[in-house]
C-alpha cells in the first residue's frame, strides 16, 4: 500500500510555533484524511527548525467507490400524466444519473422517487495534492509572516518541498501570490555538519535518509537524546540537573542533531541567589543549571547547553556559552549590589511612575488600594493584631521590587527579589514571604500561598485587579483577556477554598472563611465612589463573573480543591439558577458551597440522593406555584391546619414540626447528614400526599386549600434548600 511523505523546508522556526505546528498536524491531518475516506496504517509527524513534515503509510491506491440512496421529489413531481417533469429531468441530470435508474417507493408522506448511486473513488494522488495546501496554510501561530504577495500566512519563508509517493515525486505547488515552492525529493541536510543536499529514494526512508545527512527529524528521539546526555554530563560533574519540562521542549525544537555541552563559570558568581542564576541560566539562556543534589539547591559552577553544531567543536562551543553567562551573571550581581544599597521601601516613591492602568493611575495607588482591601479582609478574618500588622506591611511593600534594577531586568524575578531584599532590609520573615507568595499561583500547577499573610495580600491583590478593570468596562471576552481576569478569579476561589498544610496556621487549615460578596460589594463601592461609575451594575457583574468561575472549577476538578470532578448539575444545585438570592448565598461563604457539592457528590454516588430525590423535587417543582418566602422553615406561621382534608396533611405539617429542629442543627453544624437523614424520614410521609388513598390535590380550586398544600411543600422545599436547590438536580444522570 502506498506511503506518502511531505516534507516543508523553511528558514529557523521558532520553537513555539513548531511544537504548535506538529500538534495541529497530528491532530488535523488524520481528520482530513477520515473526511475523505481514506484509511491508513500510520501517520507520523515530524518537525526540526528547518522542516515540518509528515510520512503517511497504508494508503489506498484510491478512495473505496461510494454508494448512497438518494431521495428525490416526491412521484406526483416528478411525473405528470406519465411524463417526467422539469423537476425529474433536473433531478437525475443534477445526480448524474438516467430517468431510467428511478425507483418509485412509497413513505410515510406518500410515493417518492429514489436513485441508487455509485460515485466511483478518486486517486489518492488526486486528494493528496488537494489537501496539502489546507494542511500547510491552515497552521496557527502566533506572528505568523505574509511569504510572497498571497494571502498565505505562515511562521518563516517556505524555502523547499518533498512530496513522494512512495518512490515517485508528486508534483505539488505551493503558491502564494507572486512565489511558488515545486515539490522534489531534494531535501536539505545539517548546515554545518552535511551542508550538501540529500535525496530521498523512497518516502519510507525518509527518516533513515535524514539521518545520514545529520538531521534527526523525531521530536521524541531528540528529547530523548538531550535527557541522556545532560544526565550523562551531569553525573560526571557529580551534581544534579532538573529536566524542566519547557526548557527541555524548547531546546528540543532549537536543533537538529543535539550536543549537551558543559561550561563553567566563576565560583563569584555563586555568591547571587540562586533564583537570578537560574532565571538567567533557563529563562534567558536555555541552559540547565547544575545543582549539588537534587536535594540541596546550592548551584555548582556549572551549566550544559544544547547545541546544534559540530560535537568535535563542543570545546569551542563552551567558550562562547562561558563568555555569554558571564556578562549576564556580571550584570545580574550589579544589580543586585545597587538594589541592596539601599532599603526596600526606599523603592515605593518610584512606584509613582509606574503605570498600572491607563485610567487607574499608577502602581503606588493600586498598593494603597491593596493595603485597605488586605485591611478588610483582615477584619472578616478577625486576626490579632501582630497579623494585621504583617498584612498591612506586606501589602505595602508587595510591588516594591518592580522598580528594582533586578526585576527591571528579569521581570520574571518580581517577588522572588522582593523577598530577598525585605530580608536585607530587616522586615520580619512572614512579611518578606508574603511579598514572595502574593504572586501564587503563577501557574495551573503551581503551589498556593502557605501563610496566611501570603493569602490575604494575595486575595487583596487580585480583588482590586477584578474590581478596577471590570469597573473600567474592559471585561473578558471570548479567548481575549489581556489582564488575566479569568486566571485572577480562579485564584481567588481556589485560595479560599484550598486546604492547606501550614502548621502555623491551624484556623486556616481547611480553607479561609470569606464572605467574598460582602467584599466585592466594598471594593466595587469604593471604586465607583472615586472612579464615578455605577456601583450596582458592577457589582452585578462581577458576581456573575465568580459564579461562572466557580462552576467551571468545581466542574474540572482543580487541583487541590476537589480529587474528582463534581456533576455539573449539582454545582448548579449549591449554587442556584437565575436565583439572586442563592447566588449570593454562594458567594457568602465559598467553604459551605464547596462542602455542599461535595456532599451532594457523595449521597448522589452512594444512593442515598435517590430516597429523597423524588419526593423533594416533586415538592420544589410544585412549590414554584406558590410564593413562600425562600427564607421560611416554621410551619406554624404559615400553615392552617384547620384547612386540612386528609389525615396525610396532617402527618405531612406534623413530620415538618419535627424536621425544622433537625434543619436548624444542619445549618449550625453545617453537617449536612443530619438534614438528608431528617429528609430521607419524612420522604415517605410526603409520598402520601401525592399518591395513595389519602392523596390530595395540591391545586384545589379553593384558593386558601390550594395556598395552604402550597405552603405546606414550600416549606419542605426550603429545609432541602439548606442543602441544594433540588430542582436543579437531574435525576438519572
Amino acid at each position: 500500500m502506498p506511503a506518502f511523505l511531505l516534507e516543508v523546508g523553511t528558514e529557523e522556526l521558532p520553537a513555539s510555533f513548531l511544537s504548535s505546528a506538529i500538534v495541529q498536524w497530528r491532530s488535523r491531518i488524520p481528520q482530513t484524511l477520515e473526511a475523505n475516506n481514506l484509511k491508513t496504517e500510520t501517520v507520523e509527524v515530524y518537525g526540526t527548525p528547518r522542516r515540518l513534515a509528515v510520512l503517511i503509510t497504508g494508503l489506498p491506491s484510491q478512495q473505496p467507490d461510494k454508494e448512497e440512496e438518494i431521495k428525490g421529489p416526491s412521484a406526483q413531481a416528478a411525473f405528470k400524466d406519465g411524463k417526467p417533469t422539469p423537476g425529474a429531468v433536473g433531478f437525475a441530470k443534477k445526480q448524474g444519473v438516467e430517468l431510467d435508474a428511478f425507483e418509485i417507493r412509497p413513505t410515510e408522506k406518500g410515493d417518492f422517487v429514489f436513485i441508487q448511486k455509485k460515485t466511483p473513488g478518486r486517486p489518492v494522488a488526486e486528494i493528496l495534492t488537494e489537501l496539502f495546501p489546507q494542511w500547510v496554510w491552515s497552521l496557527e501561530g502566533k506572528r505568523l509572516m505574509r511569504w510572497g504577495s498571497g494571502d498565505g500566512r505562515f511562521s518563516r519563508p517556505i524555502r523547499w518541498l518533498v512530496a513522494l509517493l512512495d518512490g515517485d515525486v508528486l508534483p505539488l505547488e505551493l503558491k502564494n501570490g507572486d512565489k511558488t515552492v515545486k515539490s522534489d525529493r531534494i531535501s536539505q541536510a545539517h548546515r554545518v555538519l552535511h551542508p550538501e543536499p540529500v535525496s530521498i529514494s523512497h518516502a519510507t526512508e525518509y527518516v533513515n535518509t535524514l539521518r545520514s545527512g545529520y538531521v534527526i527529524v523525531s521530536p521524541e528521539e531528540r528529547e530523548n537524546i538531550i535527557t541522556e546526555q545532560v544526565k550523562t554530563a551531569v553525573q560526571k560533574l557529580g551534581g544534579f540537573t532538573p529536566i524542566y519540562p519547557d526548557l527541555l521542549e524548547e531546546t528540543t525544537n532549537l536543533v537538529e542533531y543535539p550536543t549537551a555541552v558543559v561550561g563553567k563559570f566563576e565560583d563569584e558568581f555563586l555568591l547571587l541567589p540562586t533564583e537570578v542564576s537560574t532565571t538567567v541560566m533557563v529563562n534567558h539562556q536555555r541552559y540547565f543549571p547544575v545543582f549539588k543534589t537534587s536535594e540541596n539547591h546550592e548551584l555548582l559552577p556549572n551549566f550544559i547547553t544544547v547545541s546544534n553544531g559540530d560535537p568535535t567543536k563542543s570545546d569551542i562551543i563552551a567558550v562562547g556559552n562561558e563568555k555569554v553567562i558571564r556578562a549576564r551573571l556580571a550584570d545580574g550581581r550589579f544589580f543586585y549590589k545597587a538594589d541592596l544599597a539601599k532599603p526596600l521601601e526606599s523603592f515605593l516613591p518610584q512606584l509613582e511612575t509606574v503605570t498600572f492602568q491607563e485610567d487607574l493611575g499608577s502602581v503606588r495607588a493600586k498598593v494603597e488600594r491593596v493595603v485597605n482591601i488586605a485591611a478588610r479582609i483582615s477584619q472578616q478574618l478577625q486576626l490579632g493584631n501582630n497579623e494585621r500588622q504583617k498584612i498591612q506591611r506586606a501589602a505595602l511593600l508587595c510591588k516594591a521590587d518592580l522598580v528594582t534594577q533586578m526585576v527591571s531586568e528579569f521581570p520574571e524575578l518580581q517577588g522572588t527579589m522582593g523577598e530577598k531584599y525585605a530580608l536585607a532590609s530587616a522586615e520580619d520573615s512572614e512579611v518578606a514571604l508574603a511579598i514572595y507568595e502574593h504572586y501564587l499561583p503563577r501557574y495551573a500547577s503551581d503551589n498556593f500561598p502557605r501563610t496566611i499573610t501570603g493569602k490575604v495580600v494575595a486575595l487583596a491583590d487580585r480583588l482590586d485587579t477584578l474590581v478596577s478593570i471590570f469597573g473600567l468596562g474592559l471585561k473578558p471576552s471570548g479567548s481575549s483577556d489581556p489582564f488575566a481576569l479569568r486566571r485572577a478569579a480562579n485564584a481567588i476561589i481556589k485560595i479560599i477554598c484550598s486546604q492547606s498544610s501550614d502548621s502555623t496556621h491551624q484556623d486556616y487549615k481547611d480553607g479561609l472563611t470569606l464572605d467574598l460578596a460582602g467584599l466585592l460589594e466594598q471594593t466595587a463601592t469604593e471604586f465607583a465612589a472615586a472612579f464615578n461609575k455605577d456601583r450596582d451594575s458592577l457589582i452585578k457583574v462581577l458576581q456573575d463573573f465568580f459564579i461562572q468561575r466557580i462552576r467551571t472549577l468545581f466542574q474540572e476538578a482543580e487541583v487541590q480543591i476537589f480529587i474528582d470532578e463534581i456533576d455539573y448539575d449539582l454545582v448548579n444545585a449549591v449554587l442556584g439558577e437565575n436565583d439572586p438570592e442563592y447566588t449570593e448565598r454562594a458567594l457568602q461563604d465559598l467553604l459551605d458551597v464547596r462542602d455542599r457539592a461535595l456532599y451532594l457528590q457523595q449521597i448522589r454516588n452512594n444512593g442515598t440522593l435517590d430516597k429523597i430525590y423524588e419526593t423533594v423535587n416533586r415538592s420544589t417543582r410544585l412549590a414554584a406555584q406558590g410564593n413562600l418566602n425562600f427564607q421560611q422553615l416554621e410551619p406554624t406561621a404559615v400553615v392552617k391546619p384547620e384547612l386540612f382534608q386528609k389525615s396525610s396533611e396532617s402527618a405531612f405539617y406534623n413530620a415538618l414540626l419535627e424536621l425544622v429542629p433537625q434543619t436548624q442543627a444542619a445549618q449550625r453544624t453545617r453537617n449536612y447528614q443530619i438534614l438528608i437523614a431528617a429528609l430521607e424520614k419524612i420522604a415517605p410521609t410526603v409520598s402520601k400526599l401525592f399518591d395513595g388513598e389519602d392523596s390530595v390535590l395540591v391545586m384545589d380550586l379553593n384558593p386558601e386549600i390550594k395556598r395552604n398544600r402550597l405552603n405546606l411543600l414550600g416549606l419542605l422545599r426550603n429545609h432541602a434548600r439548606v442543602l441544594a436547590d433540588f430542582g436543579a438536580i437531574v435525576k438519572n444522570l
